[in-house]
């Protein structure tokens, strides 16, 4: 590497590239919730290239056809220094379309669960103030597969002896600021979203209970990448199956030559002592 390319500013498709390779790092259990926040914080907040390739040196990238080292990780930004921004575009499988997912009217702005539970799942639209009440109860939002509202969004928790639990995606931006006597809030999952990704602020008041934040990736893209795994697992094991056939039939004298070669020295032996 040129000692200028670490200098060179990194563009915001180099970002998003970066930010796809830690998401398959998470998704395939090299990385922790908490280590992928901290590195894809620092992703978005990298001025140059140089900050960009630690972040993603341990780990493999796929994006090339099977590449899997630090090598080829490390390397990624530099050797595609003259290629073009369309080739650092993340895998269109798997880019999230924020823009697709904001806008629209709002599912519901409160739930109440006393002594119980409710929950929002599935497909529906965040509001711009959702409030959320529990009184030895509590409640579960989902937001992996939602639509919002607003690009920002508020959360608001509520509860005396019960809790809440909030499901996010990576690439979705958090901020946790909310209060807990006896209690508490987790802001473990807190961090910079994607760039055009919505924004979600959980806020509120507990009295012997709490929220609970987590990432957990889409259950679809889930789906998707354990299937891209098998087809790269596929690939390798034909490739090496290839490769072990080529090598025997390199390895092995070929049938028809050894038996030519049987045959001319008995034939010419043969002729050779009759004419003697």
């Amino acid at each position: 590497m040129s000692d200028e390319l670490p200098e060179m500013r990194a563009s915001d498709a180099e970002r998003e590239r970066v930010a796809e390779v830690l998401r398959d790092a998470l998704a395939e259990g090299r990385l922790g919730m908490e280590e992928f926040q901290e590195r894809l914080d620092s992703t978005y907040q990298a001025r140059t290239r140089g900050e960009l390739v630690p972040l993603v040196r341990d780990l493999p990238h796929h994006a090339d056809g099977g590449a899997d080292g630090a090598d080829a990780s490390a390397s990624r930004l530099p050797d595609v220094a003259g290629a073009g921004e369309a080739s650092l575009a993340p895998s269109p499988g798997r880019k999230r379309r924020w823009a697709e997912r904001i806008g629209g009217r709002a599912t519901s702005r409160w739930g109440l669960g006393v002594m119980g539970g409710f929950g929002r799942k599935g497909e529906w639209t965040v509001p711009r103030t959702f409030t959320g009440v529990g009184i030895m109860g509590g409640g579960e939002l989902d937001l992996r597969e939602a639509r919002f509202e607003d690009r920002d969004v508020v959360i608001r928790c509520f509860a005396l002896m019960g809790g809440f639990s909030v499901t996010v995606p990576p690439g979705l931006g958090v901020e946790v600021r909310g209060v807990g006597i006896m209690g508490g809030f987790d802001s473990s999952a807190s961090g910079f979203g994607d760039p055009d990704a919505p924004r979600v602020v959980i806020t509120g008041l507990t009295m012997m209970g709490g929220v609970g934040v987590v990432r957990k990736l889409p259950r679809a893209e889930k789906l998707q990448l354990r299937a891209e795994k098998r087809e790269r697992r596929e690939l390798e094991r034909r490739q090496r199956k290839d490769e072990r056939e080529r090598r025997s039939g390199h390895g092995d004298p070929g049938a028809h030559g050894g038996h030519g070669g049987h045959e001319w020295r008995r034939d010419g032996g043969g002729h050779g002592g009759k004419s003697l």
